[in-house]
């Protein structure tokens, strides 16, 4: 096993911890820079604590870091204040495991998060502790709760229409079959990646702006996935040279697949931790709908938003729901008019998957149920 010296800021002390090579490099934006630096040395004002912070806390397995960070701060996107990392550390944050005890230190109206067991830093004084770079460890902890958004990572397809028509399409089934199941064989034209599994899926509802009314998207139903075992080719038949589609076998199925379901890529495994961060620039914009049947979405369901990365948007942005304000009479006045109340925040969003201008995100925590048309924005 092989180990590489890196220089860790002080103030993390977060112990022997593990950083993969293969995770993505997030966007770091001037304000988390501004804040990490900081905080590197100093940790973060005993007010940003949240009310009842515990004095220690073991990391046990199903542990995320945004739920860690809600038990230290009023805010867990500020991770980079609960780690007091710089903004080197930023941009490929430390994996956190089961086990690992973490202390709160209040000193000098400031607070430190420390691994039981590590010195306190001095003047310049830093640690270099040994990092194993290899791919991410099964029991390192992730941001958010990975299994709630693992699946949909395969099966999410938002084409516009000009994708719809280019992408390979089932042109015929396996001989006296209209439909075909799991081990059955179909026909497919228009492959043009050397890829060996595929997803397939079929035209789905169009994602509306609920501003605009604009279609900024079809939302593809997933119906399974299946391999390539024979790729396309051409055959000469009465003296004509005609075209041989590629033959697929069906691995899995949410439902039978038929003439005109289409077929992209099956996406490699998302090996990347999914870090809280704020937007680097604001943004504002409307729930498209719920996925799924759902009319509304609770806690831990998903949403797809009218915004995407054209917009600015990525995975890992952290979103206020808010609540529309209710129109209410001044009954103290004989007038009785007629008011409306503020909108307030009553809910959170976590960005997940993004496209060009559609983007899905996880509820994290919300107080009442979420529905189309309600408004999101930047965390205040």
């Amino acid at each position: 096993m092989k180990y590489r010296q890196k220089t860790w800021i002080a103030s993390a002390l977060l112990g022997t911890l593990a950083q993969t090579a293969l995770a993505a490099s997030y966007p770091v934006t001037t304000e988390q820079q501004s804040r990490a630096e900081q905080v590197a040395q100093k940790g973060v004002a005993l007010a940003d604590l949240a009310p009842n912070a515990p004095e220690r806390h073991v990391v046990k397995a199903g542990d995320t870091l945004w739920g860690i960070s809600s038990l230290f701060l009023t805010s867990p996107w500020r991770w980079p204040e609960l780690w007091g990392m710089n903004k080197t550390q930023i941009a490929n944050p430390h994996l956190i495991y089961p086990g690992q005890t973490l202390v709160l230190v209040r000193q000098d109206g400031r607070a430190l998060l420390q691994v039981d067991g590590a010195a306190a830093p001095s003047g310049d004084e830093r640690l270099a502790p040994r990092v194993r770079i290899a791919d991410l460890p099964d029991n390192a902890i992730a941001a958010i709760p990975q299994h709630l958004i693992e699946p949909f990572l395969n099966e999410a397809v938002v084409l516009d229409g000009d994708e719809f028509a280019a992408a390979p399409r089932v042109v015929a089934t396996q001989e006296g079959r209209v439909m075909v199941s799991q081990g059955e064989t179909a026909y497919v034209r228009g492959l043009q990646s050397k890829a060996d599994t595929y997803r397939l899926f079929r035209s789905g509802k169009p994602l509306r702006d609920p501003d605009t009314g604009t279609v900024l998207g079809y939302e593809s139903a997933f119906v399974g996935t299946a391999d390539v075992t024979r790729p396309a080719g051409q055959a000469q038949v009465d003296g004509s040279t005609l075209e041989v589609p590629a033959t697929i076998r069906i691995r899995h199925i949410r439902q039978e697949v038929g003439v005109g379901d289409r077929l992209a890529p099956l996406p490699a495994r998302q090996y990347s931790r999914y870090v809280p961060h704020h937007p680097d620039k604001r943004l504002d914009g409307r729930i498209i709908s719920v996925y799924g049947d759902a009319i509304t979405a609770g806690q831990n369901q998903i949403v797809a938003l009218n915004r995407g990365s054209a917009d600015g948007l990525s995975r890992g942005h952290v979103l206020s729901l808010w609540r529309a304000g209710r129109v209410v009479k001044d009954r103290t006045d004989e007038r009785n008019d007629n008011l409306r109340l503020p909108d307030e925040a009553h809910g959170t969003l976590f960005v997940f998957q993004t496209f060009k201008r559609v983007a899905y995100a996880l509820v994290i925590s919300v107080q009442e149920p979420v529905s189309a048309g309600d408004r999101f924005s930047s965390p205040q």
